[in-house]
Parts: C-alpha cells; structure tokens; sequence
C-alpha cells in the first residue's frame, strides 16, 4: 500500500487483489433487497405515489 499526494490530498494505492477483496467485503456487508409479494408491493407503491404526490 502506497501514499500519494497530488494537490494536497492523500491518495492510498492498493494492489488489484487487495482491492477486490475490499469490495467482496464491503457488498457482503450490505443487506439484501426485500422481497415483497405482489400485494405488498402494490401496497408500497400506492403509499410512496400518495407521499410524492403531497409534497408537490
């Protein structure tokens, strides 16, 4: 891992699989997406449409 400096900001230089490895990490750190079903999801949409349409 290098350090370099351009225009007074540090930038740190990672090798290629190192760097991979970081973001396997960091996306398994995520929480996965929500499955809803058709209904749920129905009922979702209604409810962001109705907020959407109160803020304009």
């Amino acid at each position: 891992m290098n350090v370099l400096t351009i225009d007074k900001k540090d930038y740190i230089i990672v090798p290629k699989k190192e760097y991979e490895h970081l973001v396997v990490k960091a996306a398994s750190k995520t929480p996965p997406a929500k499955k809803l079903s058709l209904a749920q999801g129905k009922k979702l949409a209604y409810k962001l449409i109705d907020e959407w349409a109160k803020e304009k």
